[in-house]
């Protein structure tokens, strides 16, 4: 049986509560095993990261992504930028610190937005960034309030993408760009066996669904963006997406026996499978990883 992706529908088979209520649990319970496995002080990441010929440690990638979407984005000393789903902090405090860039993270979760606060305190950048509990579906910011819209693996959490770009172009200032990197799907259909590894990943990470390249870049041209340019950096993932694999292979054990004991939340276990999974998605051609980057025009660009 084959399954058909369609835009806007929620293909999560493990929703408990709104979609919105479930992304804030999944992060919030979630957030000590990035904390242990994946990000540090110095990074604050919560995403894949980006390897090339100069990167040579985990935490080098995670740093290389925002030097990697800042150059896209061609983001200048004072920018004003809004990071839509800024997680703990760790890009809005880099573009500061290292750009001198005035940033506003919103996230959905009021924990996140605490502990990013502490963090920009703790690096002295809290006079540059600021965060807010915020949908970036629909925001409370007037029109053309920023340079530049910057999204790390958080566009994915919207359920009808088209929501966000439009959002995303009435923030923007005429000539101002829009930069995210994400995941997206290589195709509509897929057979049960493909599926089952996108299902995991979906209700892991509270993923409603997947666009295609080709269908989030008409998405762009029918909002009115203009410019747009699709990267695929499938390869520059794949070392953090064996990474990520691997150590959820070596911490098997200890996720049964503590799943077993009750000392793990539905969320967290979610994680861990998807760990396991999400390889097999990129390394298979189920998925591709994707940078792309998209400009409101200059003339005739009123939201």
């Amino acid at each position: 049986m084959m399954k058909t992706l369609q835009p806007a529908q929620d293909y999560r088979s493990n929703a408990k509560d709104s979609l919105h209520q479930d992304i804030v649990r999944y992060y919030d319970e979630s957030y000590w095993d990035y904390r242990t496995s994946w990000l540090n002080p110095d990074n604050l990441a919560i995403h894949y990261g980006y390897w090339d010929r100069t990167t040579r440690s985990h935490s080098d990638a995670l740093v290389n992504m925002n030097r990697t979407l800042a150059e896209a984005a061609e983001i200048q000393p004072g920018a004003r930028v809004l990071d839509a789903g800024c997680g703990v902090g760790g890009s809005a405090i880099w573009l500061g610190e290292r750009l001198g860039a005035h940033v506003t993270g919103i996230t959905l979760s009021a924990s996140q937005a605490r502990l990013a606060e502490r963090n920009a305190r703790r690096r002295g950048v809290n006079n540059l960034v600021d965060f807010q509990v915020m949908d970036f579906c629909h925001t409370s910011f007037p029109d053309r309030s920023f340079d530049v819209i910057w999204g790390i693996e958080s566009v994915c959490h919207a359920l009808d993408k088209r929501e966000f770009l439009a959002e995303a172009f009435r923030l923007l200032r005429p000539g101002g760009l829009l930069v995210c990197a994400d995941g997206y799907a290589r195709k509509a259909r897929y057979s049960a066996a493909e599926w089952r590894h996108i299902e995991i990943c979906l209700n892991g990470w509270q993923i409603p669904n997947l666009s295609r390249p080709e269908e989030f870049q008409q998405s762009l041209r029918d909002t009115g963006f203009t410019g747009i340019r699709f990267t695929d950096a499938t390869s520059n993932i794949m070392p953090s997406a064996r990474r990520l694999r691997r150590i959820a292979l070596w911490t098997y054990p200890m996720q049964k026996v503590m799943a077993w004991l009750r000392l793990r939340t539905a969320a967290q276990s979610g994680n861990f499978y998807t760990a396991m999974h999400q390889f097999h998605i990129f390394n298979e051609g189920l998925a591709c990883y994707g940078i792309v980057v998209a400009e409101k025009p200059e003339v005739g660009s009123d939201a």
